[in-house]
C-alpha cells in the first residue's frame, strides 16, 4: 500500500496519530519507537499545536504526514486528534500521547489485533498505562493501576459502558468516522467521551496485557489530589452535560 511503511499491504494497516505542543523533551523517543515497528504496514501522522521548540524539526527525521495548527486560538487535544485522522489513509486508528514507550511494538500490535480477530463485534481497544519504573511512585501505581486502569477495565470489559485515556487509543476507522470523530469543544475528557460513544455501537475493551508506558508528567507536576479531583469534575460535566468543566487542560511539560 502506498505510503504505508513496514510489511505486505495484505495485513491490516495502521495510522499512528500523535498531538503534539512543545514535545522535545520526548517525541523523538515515541518516533523511534513506532519506526521499529516491522510487521505491519504503518503510517506516523504528527499533529502539532504551533510549538515553538524542536518538535516539528524532530518529526520531520520520521515523517512526513505532519500537520500544524496556526490559528491564535489554542486547539484542543481532540480538535488535533481529528486532524491528523483526516490525514490517515489506515484501517486502524491509533491514538497515542507524545510522552509514550511501547515495548516490543510488533508483539503488542499482533496482540492488539487478536482482541480484534477474537471479537468480530470489537470497535475500540485500550491497554494497560504504567509510569516509567525509573520514574514511577506509590501515588502512581495507586492513582493508574488501581483506579484509572481497573475503572476502565471494569467499564470497558464488564459494564460495557465504554472509557479509557488518551495515552493509547486504537479505533476501527469506519466506526470513528461514523460517529464523528472527537468533540473538539471538549477541552477535557474527550477520549473518555469518544469510548462511551464508540460503546453504544458494539464493544470497547481494555487488555492488561497490552502495557505501555508514560513519563507520569501531570500528576507528578501538579499532585494526586488536584489530578483525581479534575478527572472526575470534568467526566461528570461530560457525561452529563456534554461539556467540560474546564476550559482549558494546562500543558504541563
Amino acid at each position: 500500500m502506498e505510503n504505508f511503511n513496514g510489511a505486505s499491504s495484505q495485513n491490516p494497516t495502521f495510522s499512528f496519530i500523535i498531538p503534539t505542543l512543545q514535545e522535545d523533551s520526548v517525541i523523538e523517543k515515541l518516533l523511534k519507537n513506532l519506526k521499529s515497528l516491522k510487521n505491519f504496514p504503518y503510517e506516523i501522522i504528527v499533529s502539532d499545536g504551533g510549538s515553538k521548540d524542536k518538535t516539528v524539526e524532530i518529526a520531520r527525521r520520521y515523517t512526513d504526514k505532519i500537520i500544524i495548527y496556526r490559528e491564535q486560538k489554542r486547539q484542543t487535544i481532540a480538535l488535533a486528534r481529528n486532524m491528523g485522522a483526516a490525514l490517515s489513509s489506515g484501517e486502524y486508528l491509533i491514538f497515542l500521547d507524545a510522552d509514550v514507550y511501547i515495548p516490543e511494538p510488533d508483539k503488542f500490535f499482533q496482540r492488539a489485533l487478536d482482541n480484534f480477530g477474537r471479537r468480530p463485534n470489537l470497535l475500540g481497544l485500550s491497554g494497560w498505562i504504567r509510569v516509567f519504573p525509573d520514574m514511577e511512585t506509590w501515588g502512581d501505581f495507586f492513582g493508574y493501576v488501581i483506579i484509572s486502569d481497573c475503572m476502565f477495565y471494569l467499564q470497558n470489559n464488564i459494564l460495557r459502558t465504554g472509557a479509557t485515556c488518551g495515552e493509547f487509543q486504537m479505533v476501527k476507522r469506519d466506526v470513528f468516522k461514523k460517529i464523528g470523530g472527537f468533540k473538539e469543544y471538549l477541552a477535557v475528557a474527550e477520549d473518555l467521551d469518544l469510548f462511551r460513544r464508540i460503546a453504544k455501537l458494539g464493544l470497547t475493551r481494555t487488555d492488561p496485557e497490552l502495557l505501555l508506558y508514560h513519563t507520569g508528567r501531570r500528576p507528578h507536576k501538579i499532585g494526586w489530589p488536584k489530578l483525581l479531583w479534575d478527572w472526575a469534575k470534568n467526566s461528570l460535566h461530560v457525561a452529563v452535560m456534554d461539556k467540560s468543566h474546564d476550559d482549558e487542560w494546562k500543558v504541563i511539560r
